[in-house]
């Protein structure tokens, strides 16, 4: 059963927890164009229709077609807040290029809009943190931008946004991207668990 008007007020709090999140961290004006596909035909609708409340329908529409997800094509392919924008492949191999800080940075703050907005009641300063290390290892993320990331919600869990200003962030960011080449290449997958059971 699809629930258009559920997804709507969802979405519409994510990106005004971005938003207000961006405006702490320095990229304000560049955030108000924040997941503006999500309102597009392709994605609402079918967002709409794999809703779930408390987690992603992208993971919902995942574990009920065999993985795949044309909800996460669209939207990460047109979104450049997200690694996977960064992500390219070559001859048999994975490339994956780092995200630019205000992209970098924005990610920081669509993961903590996320963790608060599908479980506002559990939320702690340390949960995004939390996810992040949990899931980060699988991620094909240029580890600029991976180091650049759990500096920052490492930061937020201690200290809220105080650390997090646009000079701070900035700084860190430059200091972290010389360590690392801009463009990485992996040959090997990185799966480490089973995956989740698909549902009929």
């Amino acid at each position: 059963m699809s629930h258009p008007f559920h997804h709507l007020h969802l979405i519409c709090k994510h990106r005004h927890h971005v938003i207000k999140n961006a405006a702490k961290m320095g990229i304000f004006w560049h955030a108000l164009r924040h997941d503006m596909t999500k309102f597009g035909f392709h994605e609402f609708h079918l967002s709409a229709k794999y809703y779930a409340g408390d987690h992603s329908p992208v993971y919902e529409q995942r574990i009920r077609h065999g993985y795949f997800s044309s909800i996460c094509q669209h939207h990460t392919k047109r979104n450049p807040h997200h690694w996977e924008y960064w992500t390219d492949f070559f001859q048999g191999r994975i490339l994956m290029k780092a995200m630019p800080w205000k992209y970098a940075t924005e990610y920081v703050c669509d993961m903590l809009s996320a963790s608060y907005c599908y479980r506002p009641k559990q939320f702690q300063p340390e949960t995004t943190l939390l996810y992040w290390q949990k899931h980060s290892p699988i991620y094909f993320m240029n580890s600029a931008t991976k180091e650049y990331v759990e500096w920052c919600l490492t930061k937020y869990k201690e200290s809220g946004f105080k650390e997090l200003k646009k000079k701070q962030t900035k700084a860190k960011y430059e200091e972290i991207r010389a360590k690392y080449p801009e463009v990485e290449l992996l040959e090997t997958p990185k799966a480490t668990s089973s995956l989740p059971p698909l549902v009929k």
